[in-house]
């Protein structure tokens, strides 16, 4: 997202957000709350062409990737997502070899998505280039995804590059900001629509789909829209202590295949040893949501 949007002053500085060692994140689409982390240094501030960029080391969470003033990744709760986001969707296809991930230019997904033997490539696209340099600077954590061999890097728009590539992926993941600014179009139909036509016949689409708590209003309008043309769509969620309100979910939907609640593979021993948070139990698990959800959502 863009700082130069409604709801944003012009010129956001995610420095200013910083005030008496504290950094503060206030988001739009989180009204009524905010969340402070303790900063011990600020590493990186600059400005993009698409954003502001911040990268502070905290106190207790470790480095810090903050764009356009809200938080995208911590190293000490970052896996919870990354693992959540590629594996659900990799562990339902029985056997996936093409992999698409439009943003997550932190390279989080990129190194869950690598963990798959099965995978013959994976291409990123994200937007925004110097996001992918900061992130191999101060969270090479992370960004080890790009060391893969199988990893094309496409610095572009990941619409454009769909238009160009179709029926080729089996899986595509978006790992998106939340839907301001230039990222608001990864939460439209025609976004879903292009991955629709990127997709091999089987694939499946796993996308970030905000938190229950706070946009439902955002969540079920898209959900209904996108079920015209997609087989099957579901929703799934993680726990994230630095996400607002601590939880955010994933929309799956898939092309010409059943529902994504129940892994057609599980993870070798040597694989779940590396895993912190996804089992195939909780795999399963994450697609039961509490009923109020599950009604705003699908109506029943």
């Amino acid at each position: 997202m863009t700082s130069n949007q409604p709801g944003y002053a012009p010129g956001l500085n995610g420095a200013d957000l910083v005030i008496d060692g504290w950094f503060h994140e206030r988001g739009v689409l989180w009204p009524g709350q905010a969340m402070s982390l303790k900063v011990k240094k600020v590493h990186h501030h600059s400005r993009t062409a698409f954003q502001d960029v911040l990268v502070f080391e905290s106190t207790d969470h470790g480095n810090v990737l903050v764009l356009d003033g809200v938080i995208q990744v911590t190293e000490r709760d970052e896996f919870s997502y990354q693992e959540m986001i590629a594996h659900i969707p990799l562990y339902a296809h029985p056997n996936p070899k093409k992999v698409l991930v439009i943003g997550g230019g932190d390279g989080g997904v990129l190194r869950e998505v690598a963990k798959h033997d099965s995978v013959e490539e994976i291409v990123i696209c994200e937007i925004d280039g110097e996001v992918i340099d900061v992130s191999k600077k101060y969270l090479p954590s992370l960004a080890v995804g790009y060391e893969d061999p199988r990893v094309t890097v496409k610095v572009m728009d990941g619409s454009i590059f769909m238009e160009e590539n179709q029926d080729s992926f089996d899986v595509i993941i978006t790992d998106s900001s939340d839907p301001v600014g230039p990222a608001s179009v990864l939460f439209e139909t025609p976004f879903y629509t292009s991955m629709h036509k990127s997709l091999r016949e089987g694939g499946i689409v796993c996308t970030q789909g905000e938190c229950m708590w706070l946009h439902l209003d955002l969540v079920r309008p898209l959900v209904d829209s996108i079920k015209r043309f997609y087989t099957d769509v579901g929703y799934a969620y993680t726990t994230i202590p630095t996400y607002p309100s601590g939880q955010i979910g994933f929309i799956l939907a898939t092309k010409g295949r059943g529902k994504c609640d129940v892994p057609a593979r599980k993870p070798s021993d040597e694989v779940q040893e590396k895993l912190r948070y996804y089992s195939s139990e909780l795999h399963s698990a994450s697609f039961v949501l509490p009923m109020f959800a599950k009604r705003a959502i699908f109506g029943k």
